[in-house]
């Protein structure tokens, strides 16, 4: 029998956000007889979903912030020798070049940079370490992955996408879950109590990219048009204080529904009548995959990439246009929620599927050494 192949997936802090969640549907659907994971986090994390992962095989070691350079790159280093991988997966973006820097060091043959992401002009300071950083994308990475085109293109640059060598891994999402459920949406609107009211719904963690004050606005000019509309918002962050305090001094406190980092988020996409997702950027959020796949009708940034749009119920909004984002959410009409699943059941974004081709990249990769 064939060793088991053993990823090193380089996470950073674990905080209940999209791309561990993405990282969290492989590692559930993948065959871990073939394929396992340990992650690779900071120190700093906050949601680590630590019995499951040991549950499923995995092992969880605990790194410095990448901020303490000094400090990570010599736990990485010891954690790569230590283990003798084969293959090392960072998902850290532009961040990446530091533990792929590593992991060459330590002789590991398979290194993947994965670009989950890309930048806005607004995050300037951000933006700084971004540029810095990204001429070194490939230096150290023998293997290019990309969440959509749009962010493969922004990291690796036209002419390595252009060239064939960025492999597109979707955000992929278990259908199943995601399917729109009339009895879960009856209960949940029952014990939120909202029963008979018009529910908007954001699932983001609390940080600039995800644009909360904005939709914050865009919700304050809803309710002048429709006193039946809450906004119903899922995640945690370092931002939700301040955007609470929006809330408080506009005087619609109990109209917003702070529900915090919740681990099963599927249920509550049922309660929804629409998404809204006004971020700066995105490489292609799992957020939005989920939401369609459950029927909603979203309305998403147009500084995201258009590869996120799977049904004829989204729209792309410019982020400068509040009355435009209002006017479009009033406007709303019921849509057949149903009709969701059977479009979206055979996409891409399965993660069954998705799953099995991620499997065969790491099983070919090793063998080929």
């Amino acid at each position: 029998m064939d060793k088991i192949v053993r990823v090193a997936q380089i996470v950073g802090d674990m905080v209940g956000g999209g791309v561990e969640a993405v990282v969290m549907n492989y590692y559930r659907h993948i065959d871990r007889t073939k394929v396992q994971f340990d992650f690779i986090i900071h120190d700093t994390s906050t949601h680590v979903p630590q019995g499951e992962i040991e549950g499923l095989g995995g092992r969880i070691f605990y790194v410095p912030n990448y901020k303490k350079l000094s400090s990570y790159k010599r736990a990485l280093l010891k954690i790569f020798k230590e283990n003798n991988y084969d293959i090392v997966h960072s998902h850290m973006n532009t961040l990446s070049v530091f533990p792929l820097k590593i992991a060459k060091k330590a002789g590991v043959k398979v290194r993947i940079s994965h670009s989950h992401s890309t930048s806005n002009k607004k995050e300037w300071k951000r933006n700084i370490i971004k540029n810095l950083l990204r001429p070194f994308s490939k230096k150290y990475a023998t293997q290019y992955f990309a969440c959509s085109e749009f962010a493969g293109r922004w990291l690796f640059g036209d002419k390595a996408f252009d060239n064939g060598e960025v492999t597109i891994i979707n955000n992929a999402i278990d259908i199943e879950k995601f399917k729109f459920n009339n009895d879960s949406r009856e209960t949940v609107r029952k014990e939120l109590n909202i029963k008979n009211k018009f529910v908007i719904g954001h699932i983001g963690r609390f940080m600039q990219q995800k644009n909360h004050s904005f939709l914050i606005d865009i919700f304050n000019g809803v309710l002048k048009n429709r006193e039946d509309a809450v906004l119903l918002l899922l995640g945690d962050g370092p931002l939700m204080e301040e955007i609470n305090a929006k809330v408080n001094a506009l005087g619609i406190t109990e109209k917003v529904i702070f529900m915090g980092n919740l681990a099963n988020p599927e249920k509550y996409y049922n309660a929804m009548d629409c998404f809204v997702l006004p971020s700066l950027y995105e490489g292609l959020p799992v957020v939005g995959i989920e939401a369609q796949m459950n029927g909603l009708s979203c309305f998403f940034s147009s500084e995201m990439t258009k590869e996120t749009k799977l049904l004829n119920t989204t729209e792309f909004l410019t982020i400068d246009l509040i009355e435009m984002w209002v006017d479009k959410i009033i406007r709303l009409e019921n849509n057949e929620r149903y009709v969701a699943y059977e479009l979206l059941k055979n996409s891409k974004f399965s993660i069954n599927h998705e799953a099995s081709k991620l499997e065969r990249f790491y099983l070919d990769n090793v063998n080929g050494l």
